[in-house]
């Protein structure tokens, strides 16, 4: 996860200094196994850390991993507390880039705002694009710049929640930076996480990265007004997270045409309760 991209800790510095022997990015070429010229894949996860990063060792690469997520732990510890404390119920929507998830929010928020106390905060690299979308949905929002970093925090969402009104029964919709990887190892404190994908994606998104499914409680299959114009297998697309998370929920949702999200609404109140008279 982020030992490898390094968004979340600093380990350049244990990083091995190149030898004469290893080439412009450091990579050794006098390994003592044998070069396969098979067509199977070459596996930098099949370890105990299940991720390789040049110059750490298994053990030190799960050292700093384990350090880096007990601190995040207790930082989204205090946030559910925090939540839990004023009745929000908080939902992670995690995806990768350009699966909908800040139009499913925009249309949410249209028709829930009469119902529920809203609040969002947005996780981007940059600009503040999705969160004046949210604005004008009408909904409060904070948005988070990440950077270089490639996701949301629990330490950031702490910060996040200081600037937010606590509405008691509300919603609060974390929207995180787009990708399929490293938000999948951070707990932010959310209620329950949930997953975007589109059928302008891939349906072996789930198999390709499965630690995100096998942490999402519900997938959104979103973009389905596209079905007609797009190759995509639902069923297969349905098999496949199935496969990595049987116990994952599943609704066909478009944010366009508002298909499917009754049902979403409809699941959002069964895990948060009837909304808050208003």
């Amino acid at each position: 996860m982020c030992t490898v991209c390094g968004c979340e800790t600093a380990t350049h510095e244990e990083h091995a200094v190149a030898s004469p022997q290893a080439d412009a990015h450091g990579h050794h070429h006098d390994h003592p196994h044998a070069h396969s010229h098979t067509h199977d894949p070459i596996d930098f996860g099949a370890g105990p850390a299940g991720l390789e990063v040049a110059g750490l060792t298994q053990e030190r690469t799960i050292r700093i991993e384990r350090d880096i997520l007990s601190k995040n732990a207790a930082y989204a510890g205090l946030n559910r507390d925090r939540l839990a404390a004023s009745r929000t119920f908080a939902v992670n929507l995690v995806s990768s880039p350009g699966s909908g998830k800040t139009s499913l929010l925009v249309r949410a928020i249209t028709d829930l705002h009469a119902h529920w106390p809203i609040a969002v905060i947005e996780g981007d690299q940059q600009t503040s694009r999705d969160a004046d979308r949210i604005r004008a949905a009408g909904a409060e929002a904070v948005q988070i710049n990440t950077g270089k970093g490639c996701h949301l925090d629990a330490h950031m969402v702490g910060h996040a929640l200081d600037r937010l009104p606590q509405a008691e029964g509300g919603l609060l919709f974390i929207e995180n930076v787009g990708n399929l990887v490293c938000p999948a190892a951070f707990d932010l404190g959310e209620a329950s996480r949930v997953v975007v994908l589109s059928v302008t994606e891939g349906e072996d998104k789930p198999l390709k990265y499965p630690d995100m499914f096998a942490g999402s409680e519900l997938m959104l299959l979103n973009k389905v007004d596209l079905l007609p114009h797009v190759d995509f297998d639902v069923d297969a697309c349905m098999a496949a997270a199935l496969r990595v998370n049987p116990r994952i929920q599943i609704l066909q949702v478009s944010a366009r045409t508002g298909q499917g999200l009754g049902a979403f609404y409809a699941w959002i109140e069964g895990r948060a309760g009837a909304p808050p008279c208003r």
